[in-house]
């Protein structure tokens, strides 16, 4: 009784509830004007295609593009409204513009080190393009002479994020999707109460809707009085709106300028298997330093400005360039390797950066690409480079998880197999559980790793991170890993298992895919 009460007077129910009332006087006021039913039809049908044609040369993906013009075109009144409230994520002039003033505020400070584009086109012409497109259109510098260490899995990846926090001396700013009460959480919040106490400067920023159903609604005025500053993105309100469709999906934590965590790992008990949820979790994620640590720094601070513009000084949170020993995986050996490239990507622009590197690995690839996603809902673009490199020639290997989060999303990756092993992609699952790690891999010398996921959510409606790294050690870690876990832990799929799909899943997913690009 007790849950069920706490259940029933929680803010999700409250927002929901605010929101049904909402679409139930819109549903009222059409049944009111029932008697002009002809004439309100052929007024919103003509509405909708206005709609649709408006839609057509809008800058969405294709598919997204579809998916509203059938709901618009097959229930004008309905789909209509659904678009108003939820279809223009990436067309709301003010939140954008928001962003892009902070975004200038920044841009004189994300200069490129000198001489790198010149060093990695005399290596590889291919990986200094690449560099050379976030740089000129997302406006992420590269570094040099860092250090990478690529985490396997969330145990580890928890336990040296805290031997991190442990040694912050300047400031401490986190930034994750969700957070959740419980023995991680509990242990990182221990950690940045005493930081605080010290002196340190301690930033907390997660999203509104990750976290609805985990913390209360005063969850930022308890953690001031703990000396943590706490800021929500794009608070959860009982009013229908297109920019519930925008989250912060990001997962960054930086400590001082010089060490920086990025991945797929919230900040819960399950990503570290102190809690069950879908069998074992499997996550990934990878922890720099050096002055490409700066580009999670600004990251940071441009979503954090973009809510509540405080900071006016960016440069005073600039490390000097050098590697920070003693920060937990960066005491191994901590020598000059590589490149690396921290990048964002925003619903709010026409870029899709994060499919971007992800098209970009796959057409230049020589020898092999190795995929972990925990989501295959891919548009065309995606499924012609996956096809066309495996038709050339190039190993392309794709595990998803065995073990599903969600059912019909999961239904939906599997749609996909079908058509990729005819190509000559090979796809594994991973068969203890879920797999959450977001990762391309490629020849031994190039990655891709951070939150960014193989759906549309990921790659156009939400913010999102991700670290591009070039001949580092973590790449070699990433792959070695990729191998071992399809050696041990992983079932390769065949047209067999395919085919032995059952027929109402098949008929669901049929109906799904004129929509997949809204869930």
């Amino acid at each position: 009784m007790r849950r069920i009460l706490k259940f029933l007077t929680s803010r999700m129910v409250w927002v929901a509830i605010v929101m049904m009332l909402q679409v139930a006087w819109i549903v009222a006021a059409v049944w009111f004007l029932g008697r002009y039913y002809w004439a309100i039809t052929v007024a919103l049908s003509l509405i909708g295609l206005m709609f649709v044609m408006y839609i057509a040369q809008e800058w969405y993906n294709p598919a997204y593009k579809l998916a509203w013009s059938i709901l618009i075109l097959s229930v004008p009144i309905l789909g209509t409204i659904l678009y108003l409230f939820f279809g223009r994520g990436n067309t709301i002039i003010a939140e954008r513009r928001n962003h892009e003033r902070i975004d200038h505020e920044l841009y004189p400070l994300m200069e490129q080190p000198e001489g790198i584009m010149e060093e990695l086109s005399e290596t590889d012409p291919a990986v200094a393009r690449q560099f050379a497109y976030l740089y000129r259109t997302a406006h992420y510098p590269a570094g040099r002479n860092g250090f990478t260490h690529y985490f396997s899995g969330g145990e580890e990846y928890f336990e040296e994020l805290c031997r991190a926090l442990r040694q912050a001396e300047q400031f401490i700013f986190l930034e994750y999707f969700i957070i959740e009460r419980g023995c991680m959480w509990d242990t990182i919040l221990e950690i940045l109460t005493e930081k605080a106490r010290e002196g340190v400067e301690v930033r907390l920023l997660y999203d509104d809707v990750g976290c609805i159903w985990l913390l209360p609604r005063d969850y930022p005025e308890f953690l001031e009085k703990r000396g943590i500053v706490c800021r929500r993105f794009t608070l959860l309100r009982p009013v229908m709106s297109a920019v519930f469709n925008n989250r912060d999906h990001r997962k960054i934590a930086v400590i001082d300028g010089r060490t920086a965590f990025c991945g797929g790992l919230n900040l819960a008990d399950e990503y570290i298997n102190r809690k069950e949820r879908f069998g074992r979790w499997k996550d990934g994620g990878v922890v720099i330093g050096g002055e490409a640590v700066w580009n999670y720094t600004a990251m940071f601070l441009g979503m954090w400005n973009s809510i509540r513009h405080t900071d006016f000084d960016y440069g005073r949170y600039r490390a000097e360039s050098g590697i920070r020993k003693g920060a937990g995986a960066l005491d191994k050996e901590a020598r000059p390797e590589g490149y690396v490239l921290p990048y964002g990507d925003s619903p709010l622009d026409h870029d899709c950066t994060g499919e971007n590197v992800y098209l970009n690995i796959l057409h230049n690839a020589k020898r092999y690409v190795y995929i972990y996603t925990p989501y295959l809902i891919i548009d065309q673009e995606m499924a012609v480079a996956l096809t066309l490199a495996a038709k050339s020639g190039v190993d392309v290997r794709i595990m998803t998880p065995h073990i599903p989060d969600k059912k019909l999303i999961f239904m939906l990756t599997r749609s996909y197999y079908a058509r990729l092993l005819n190509a000559g992609v090979r796809i594994y699952e991973y068969l203890p559980g879920f797999l959450h790690t977001k990762a391309f891999v490629a020849d031994d010398e190039l990655a891709a790793i951070g939150s960014i996921n193989l759906d549309y959510r990921s790659l156009y409606l939400h913010f999102e991170c991700g670290a591009l790294l070039y001949r580092t050690e973590a790449v070699r870690e990433l792959k070695e890993d990729f191998v071992r876990t399809m050696e041990g832990e992983a079932m390769e799929v065949t047209m067999e298992f395919c085919r032995k799909r059952p027929v109402y899943e098949k008929v669901l997913v049929s109906a799904m895919h004129l929509f997949e690009a809204l869930f």
